[in-house]
């Protein structure tokens, strides 16, 4: 295996990881956690390699994502109506 393959898993893991955490701590679906991260800035930071970023553990990126881009997880859970 080279560098860049194993770069790519990886990466790949990272990704993985980081989707799951962010379902699990929004209470989401997969899916819309992966919806909310390919949206997002730091998926293209980690695609990149900016900084560096990608080395980062999945817990912090996943805050970073929360902290950073609020706005992407607005109306997760919308209030239901009582009446």
């Amino acid at each position: 295996m080279n560098d860049d393959v194993l770069e790519k898993n990886y990466q790949e893991r990272l990704e993985e990881r980081l989707i799951s955490f962010l379902a699990s701590e929004k209470d989401i679906s997969l899916e819309k956690a992966m919806d909310i991260y390919y949206k997002s800035n730091l998926a293209q930071y980690i695609h990149e390699g900016t900084y560096g970023i990608q080395y980062l553990d999945y817990k912090v990126l996943a805050q970073m994502l929360m902290d950073s881009e609020p706005e992407l997880f607005k109306d997760l859970h919308p209030e239901v109506s009582n009446g």
